[in-house]
């Protein structure tokens, strides 16, 4: 009786390698699956992480089937790793704009649709991706920014939380009565149906200026995508009171 062909021994081993290889796989993806929906991660992220699993197990895979076959890697590896280390410093810029991606899809700083500013730009967010962010702003400009300027500067999201203050500057003369004012004001915004009860319009009295009173008028809203709005019909309100109060018009807001 003949021995069997040792190639067929490795035909075998090979064989259970891959197969171990797509389960693992499929296993961690249903794990990453399911943890993911439990700590509500962003789907892209978890697209991310998939591949990252699933290309690193190919990796490991091939390298343990190459050494099985009985060809020489050594001379293989160190020269993927000399090219590994050109291209990573070659890339280091992109490497790192992804990596910021990915801590902005883990951390959930922003959302497409959210409106952000960073760096004195600020418009909507359009697109998310691994290497930039895309915004556009109010007049339709399109402005791509790398991920890696959101590790390094401060950044604002003005749509992070349902509600927002809106703040409106008024210069009140010095002959009103500021109490009667005040009140007015208050009142006034008080019947604007998009501005919140809670909590209640008030009046801050910034400093004496030269002309009157420097003061600012703040109200909160539920909608922080009209804010620009807002502001707009609660200067026209307090106009209307302010002029109607003082026939000589010398009111600023």
């Amino acid at each position: 009786m003949t021995d069997p062909d040792p190639m067929y021994f490795t035909l075998i081993k090979i064989a259970i390698i891959l197969i171990s290889s797509f389960i693992i796989v499929k296993w961690a993806m249903f794990i990453l699956r399911k943890t993911g929906k439990k700590l509500n991660m962003e789907p892209t992220l978890i697209q991310v992480i998939n591949e990252i699993i699933k290309y690193s197990v190919l990796a490991v895979a091939i390298t343990v089937v190459v050494k099985e076959v009985g060809w020489d890697i050594s001379g293989i590896i160190v020269s993927l790793g000399i090219v590994g280390v050109a291209v990573g410093f070659a890339a280091r810029d992109t490497l790192s704009n992804f990596i910021s991606g990915m801590f902005i899809l883990a951390d959930k700083s922003f959302k497409i649709g959210d409106i952000i500013e960073i760096s004195g730009k600020s418009g909507t967010v359009m697109k998310l991706g691994f290497r930039v962010t895309t915004i556009k702003t109010t007049d339709n400009k399109i402005i791509t920014i790398p991920n890696s300027n959101f590790s390094k500067n401060i950044y604002l999201n003005y749509t992070a939380e349902e509600t927002r203050k809106v703040e409106l500057d008024i210069n009140i003369p010095y002959e009103m009565d500021l109490d009667v004012t005040v009140v007015s004001l208050v009142n006034a915004a008080s019947n604007c149906k998009w501005v919140l009860k809670e909590p209640k319009p008030n009046v801050l009295i910034k400093e004496m200026g030269d002309t009157g009173i420097r003061a600012s008028l703040n109200v909160w809203v539920s909608d922080p995508w009209k804010v620009a709005t807002y502001r707009s019909q609660l200067a026209m309100k307090v106009k209307e009171l302010l002029v109607g109060r003082d026939s000589s018009e010398n009111v600023k807001v």
